[in-house]
């Protein structure tokens, strides 16, 4: 071989790394000392240095059917032989309405009408403004007014960003913000909740805060209220027992709708098709991506009530909604999403978290009583782990935590002091116990 022609290795030098700004990342930290997969199969990234790498959070919350499925590759291989794109303004073609039948037949009932987008931040935006002209269509044009919650996360949008909850992601944007955006308290209840096995038994009251938000405001401003069923970003926050359903009856009772962000919890993380089913409680909107195309191609989808989409339809004829994207139902993504629901339920994954879900609360609870942690979350197949915060600052610990896993074999999710896990839903036990093994591991070490 010719090695002057030879590519030079991922890490062969620092200005290799220099031009990317990566996102959600620090920058100098991360380049500094590199964590690189070039490869992935099953439950396993390979890294840059040929080590095997146990994905525990589903690479970023989307691989719920694991790495490297061909039914995937070889679906978006044909697609782009056969049609790579097609204008989906005033234009379309087959894919993106066979995927919204097959999508309307999973969904919570009601919610068949489906709006493709290309990202969980696009689908929470797209939820927002259908629910605000949905609002005007229906003659209550002074339902203006969004009502998110703290410790909620909706994406990077300016929409999502405005109803969210995360103060280090407003900071910096707070001046340009939507207006007329309030907040319910957020569901993060150690002093009563810790150690909690499922949803936690104390909090249902923080659903009637919206009562007072309502009479703040009046229920004639109020358009929406968008929360996560659980907080995955925010660190595994899981909804108090009846909170959802008090949210459903104080928005039915006001005429205010009401938007499920799904993207994390959708396709399987927690059982069912969604946590709107597995927790018994449908909203008006639904948002979602990740696990849609199994993380294969950027897509996400916006459920939406069928009684919403027909108050769009009995205008004149034109244009209904003024909103959409370049790459809405792209013919890749569509590909992909197809041959993803086939795998989902072909080999029952929307249950396996359900049938798993007691042995990886056995396991994770195992932890509490290594050195630091103050508290474990659980449901389905996803947990979280966190630790008492190190006198020299909030996230060196968990920061820690999380290298010294890659280090062992493991990538985990770190949020702060919180680390997060939702592996594939291919996992078995085995591979439930290595992948606590190595958490407990890193948690010893860093001590």
């Amino acid at each position: 071989m010719n090695r002057e022609n030879t590519p030079p290795s991922p890490v062969a030098s620092a200005r290799n790394l220099d031009d990317y700004w990566m996102p959600f990342t620090a920058n100098r930290q991360f380049k500094a000392r590199p964590r690189l997969v070039e490869s992935a199969e099953g439950l396993y990234y390979r890294s840059v240095d040929g080590r095997q790498i146990l994905d525990g959070c589903s690479g970023l919350w989307c691989c719920n059917a694991g790495h490297g499925r061909r039914e995937i590759s070889e679906a978006v291989a044909r697609q782009i032989r056969e049609l790579d794109y097609a204008p989906s303004f005033q234009m379309g073609h087959p894919l993106p309405f066979e995927l919204a039948e097959r999508l309307g037949a999973i969904a919570p009932p009601g919610l068949n009408k489906l709006f493709f987008t290309n990202s969980g931040s696009e689908s929470a935006d797209t939820a927002l403004k259908i629910a605000l002209a949905y609002q005007r269509a229906i003659g209550q044009g002074t339902r203006t007014r969004l009502i998110g919650r703290e410790l909620g996360y909706h994406g990077v949008g300016f929409g999502g960003l405005s109803v969210g909850g995360m103060g280090g992601n407003r900071k910096a944007f707070s001046a340009n913000l939507l207006p007329g955006v309030d907040h319910l308290p957020h569901t993060l209840d150690i002093a009563r909740n810790a150690f909690s096995r499922g949803l936690p038994e104390f909090g249902v009251e923080k659903a009637d805060e919206l009562e007072r938000l309502v009479a703040l405001h009046g229920a004639e401003n109020i358009a929406a209220v968008i929360v996560e069923p659980m907080s995955g970003s925010a660190g595994v926050v899981l909804p108090p027992l009846g909170y959802l359903q008090r949210l459903r009856e104080i928005t039915r009772k006001h005429g205010i709708l009401l938007i499920f962000d799904e993207v994390i919890t959708g396709f399987g993380r927690i059982g069912e098709a969604f946590a709107a089913q597995r927790w018994g409680v449908t909203p008006d909107i639904l948002t979602s991506a990740k696990g849609l195309t199994n993380g294969a191609v950027p897509m996400g989808a916006v459920f939406v009530h069928q009684d919403i989409f027909e108050a769009f339809m009995q205008g004149p004829d034109g244009i209904e909604l003024f909103h959409g994207y370049t790459y809405s139902g792209h013919p890749l993504a569509c590909a992909a999403a197809l041959a993803a629901l086939d795998i989902y339920q072909g080999e029952n994954l929307f249950q396996r978290a359900i049938e798993l879900e007691d042995y990886w609360c056995d396991a994770l609870l195992s932890l509490r009583d290594l050195p630091h942690v103050v508290d474990i979350r659980c449901v389905g197949l996803v947990g979280a782990v966190q630790l008492a915060p190190d006198p020299a600052g909030a996230g060196l610990r968990g920061y820690r935590v999380f290298e010294q896993c890659f280090h062992d074999g493991a990538m985990l999710r770190c949020t702060g002091d919180t680390l997060a896990l939702a592996p594939p839903l291919i996992i078995d036990k085995a591979e439930i116990d290595r992948l606590l093994e190595i958490l407990a591991g890193a948690i010893r070490k860093m001590a």
